[in-house]
């Protein structure tokens, strides 16, 4: 009996119906908590306020770095936004994501295509792979841009030294 089923259970696993990383969570896994444990970018709400909260705690910007986190806006579509980190940067205008609840509801995708469709290459309009129809989703969806896992540099503020301070060989 014991190994019948340690057998179906290493059919799960193998099936992927359980991932051995993923936290114990009741309900559906959501794209921002998923989000934060994967990029260490702690961030908390829903994924449309994630580029606002950013700001003072982490760099930002528009160009795609591993590790990174891309910031989908709200839409209609996406009411509470989305958010997925780039696994793999292909070229300028292309990244592979790692993110949830994209595809199928609370589902976990690895490594999957995303191309900025934007038409200054700002990565503002992105088609993300969509596993249903197995190609990039039919619309674009608008992105803030990306966060990055490191903390902003501190301001430099300019020193102020009055000439009587510095000594006579120096001036």
């Amino acid at each position: 009996m014991q190994g019948l089923f340690r057998a179906a259970f290493a059919l799960i696993v193998a099936l992927g119906l359980v991932t051995a990383n993923a936290p114990a969570m009741a309900g559906t896994l959501q794209c921002a908590p998923y989000a934060r444990q994967i990029s260490g970018i702690q961030l908390f709400g829903r994924a449309a306020d994630w580029w606002n909260q950013a700001s003072g705690h982490y760099d930002r910007g528009h160009e795609p770095r591993v590790g990174a986190v891309l910031a989908f806006a709200s839409s209609r579509s996406m009411p509470a936004g989305h958010v997925a980190m780039v696994s793999r940067v292909v070229s300028d205008r292309e990244v592979r994501l790692t993110h949830a609840n994209w595809s199928y509801r609370g589902g976990i995708e690895h490594d999957v295509r995303a191309v900025d469709v934007s038409p200054n290459n700002d990565w503002s309009d992105v088609k993300v792979w969509y596993a249903p129809i197995g190609d990039l989703g039919q619309r674009s969806n608008a992105a803030r841009g990306f966060i990055y896992a490191s903390a902003p540099a501190p301001e430099q503020k300019p020193v102020q030294i009055a000439m009587a301070q510095v000594p006579a060989t120096f001036r």
